[in-house]
């Protein structure tokens, strides 16, 4: 199994998650109102809380270039 840094992981797509994170957002409150970004900030101190700094994830989903 192979280790990744999921806060490296979550930083790098910073801007394609933020995206998805809106357009979620969106689809399932329509008429809502939000700071994408402090929800997203949110979201990564989440993350923070319930992952480890290193997470173990099966070797097939990492490729090394």
């Amino acid at each position: 199994m192979a280790k990744i840094k999921i806060e490296g992981i979550i930083d790098s797509l910073d801007h394609d998650l933020i995206g998805a994170l809106e357009a979620t957002l969106r689809e399932h409150f329509p008429n809502q109102n939000f700071d994408v970004r402090a929800v997203y900030r949110t979201f990564k101190r989440q993350i923070s809380k319930k992952c480890s700094t290193w997470e173990r994830v099966p070797d097939r989903y990492v490729e090394k270039e």
